[in-house]
């Protein structure tokens, strides 16, 4: 019977800064706590094109930490339908 790893252990996110030696890695449970949008953030990469426009449509996503953020309806209706 093999191990059970959960995923905030098992999971790692990579980054390269360019020169040698300079490959990082982090957990998923490290990066949770220290910056959880990244994680939606790659998420999405993942599922983008590889090219000039899904780096463009990465640029214009909006990642926020909890509920409250800046980019509201300016003038939100209720509407009834019944």
């Amino acid at each position: 019977m093999s191990q059970i790893v959960l995923k905030p252990q098992e999971k790692r996110y990579w980054r390269y800064s360019g020169y040698p030696g300079g490959l990082h890695s982090r957990s998923f449970g490290e990066v949770l706590k220290a910056k959880p949008e990244r994680i939606i953030r790659e998420a999405v990469f993942g599922m983008l094109p590889k090219n000039k426009l899904g780096r463009k449509m990465l640029q214009k996503l909006k990642v926020y930490r909890g509920a409250e953020h800046e980019h509201q309806a300016q003038r939100p209706e209720k509407i009834e339908l019944f």
